[in-house]
């Protein structure tokens, strides 16, 4: 026999709403930024000075970052059903994955095996010998190097949090510099994942953190297409420089 199911997130009655056993009205609102409301929704804890700086500088990162394929997806959808918002941003986020923004996962659980290894180095060697697109790393625009790593390791060491991930990532970025004899860039999932496991987020959680830096971004993106829509040049420029073959797959 099971038990009987029960959240420890919200309640509400008549007359208050209950957040994490805080009082929305008079403990909350107003008195936290939206970063700390986050921590404590989603953790359940309510978070340092320092994590509530490394969280914001992680989303602030994760934000934007021009026509990317989840932003695309957000215009033509949007285009197309301007009376659904939410259709649109949606569209976007189911571009959050392991190919885009969503590498923060996959990039910690790498970290971590770094971690608990007892010989952490050759733990990196292995890592690299054994994947051959290692989440974290490379940039098809940020080359030789993305600019917004440097930053999250320097917002990280000046409030205490840089530590054993971003030493993890450091050093797996310096095995693959060494196994492709060339330089690989550290990119900013990549150094997302690194200073958010050193501020305490679990990585099964951490797309979370992505996908609400990215939503804001996304409807940064509808307004945008409110005002100046490039819906149909998306369109036809897809069509321009996808044409249409004859015989198919035969």
């Amino acid at each position: 026999m099971t038990s009987k199911p029960t959240t420890n997130i919200a309640t509400s009655d008549a007359t208050s709403i209950t957040v994490r056993d805080r009082n929305l009205v008079d403990d909350l609102i107003g008195k936290v930024s939206f970063t700390e409301m986050m921590w404590l929704v989603v953790l359940g804890t309510t978070p340092t000075a320092a994590q509530t700086a490394i969280a914001d500088a992680c989303m602030v990162t994760l934000m934007e970052h021009g026509m990317t394929p989840s932003a695309i997806a957000t215009r033509l959808v949007y285009g197309s059903s301007p009376d659904a918002m939410q259709g649109a941003v949606a569209a976007g986020l189911l571009g959050v994955g392991s190919r885009f923004v969503g590498t923060v996962e996959g990039c910690a659980q790498l970290l971590q095996r770094i971690v608990a290894a007892p010989e952490r180095r050759a733990e990196a060697d292995a890592i690299v010998r054994e994947i051959k697109a290692i989440p974290g790393f490379g940039h098809d625009v940020h080359v030789p190097d993305d600019p917004r790593p440097p930053r999250l390791f320097a917002v990280a060491r000046e409030h205490g949090v840089a530590g054993a991930h971003v030493a993890a990532l450091e050093l797996l970025g310096a095995a693959l510099d060494a196994a492709k004899k060339r330089h690989i860039t550290i990119n900013a999932t990549g150094a997302v994942a690194a200073v958010l496991a050193d501020a305490g987020v679990p990585i099964e959680i951490m797309r979370g953190f992505a996908l609400v830096a990215r939503c804001a971004g996304l409807v940064g993106h509808v307004r945008e297409e409110q005002r100046d829509p490039s819906m149909l040049a998306l369109w036809h420029g897809g069509e321009a420089i996808v044409p249409y073959r004859r015989g198919g797959d035969q």
